[in-house]
């Protein structure tokens, strides 16, 4: 018997790998929408961009089957987001300083890591039944 660990490691398949770059656009979209929405209504905005960065990882998580799923939509959230707190050279900014913008980039680093862990996790190929039977 070997243990998952000793088996081969399977190629993604070409349409994961398509529905990873989609969700790593989608979390680009939904960071910069955020970004948008988190300031004009506080505190209700700020929990709407993150309700809904949530729902995109968790949902690519169930969509794909893996963890990639949820890690896709969060790498495109995270460097859209970073891309929009430099500064421009007209002087402007998107994020202003403030509680609610650190809570939307904080909070929403600390959403990508909850629902990366909590993803659903591919089981090996086999049999169901446990072994210790």
């Amino acid at each position: 018997m070997s243990s998952m660990l000793a088996q081969p490691l399977k190629r993604p398949s070409g349409p994961r790998v398509l529905a990873c770059i989609g969700l790593f656009v989608l979390g680009a979209v939904v960071g910069v929408a955020g970004a948008l929405v988190q300031p004009a209504w506080f505190p209700g905005g700020l929990l709407l961009a993150l309700a809904g960065e949530a729902g995109l990882c968790l949902g690519g998580a169930r969509a794909t089957g893996s963890r990639a799923g949820a890690v896709a939509p969060a790498g495109g959230w995270m460097i859209a987001v970073i891309l929009l707190t430099a500064s421009r050279p007209e002087g402007d900014f998107v994020f202003g300083t403030g509680t609610a913008s650190y809570l939307f980039l904080l909070g929403g680093m600390a959403v990508a890591v909850i629902c990366a862990t909590l993803a659903p996790v591919r089981q090996p190929d086999g049999d169901g039944v446990r072994l210790a039977k």
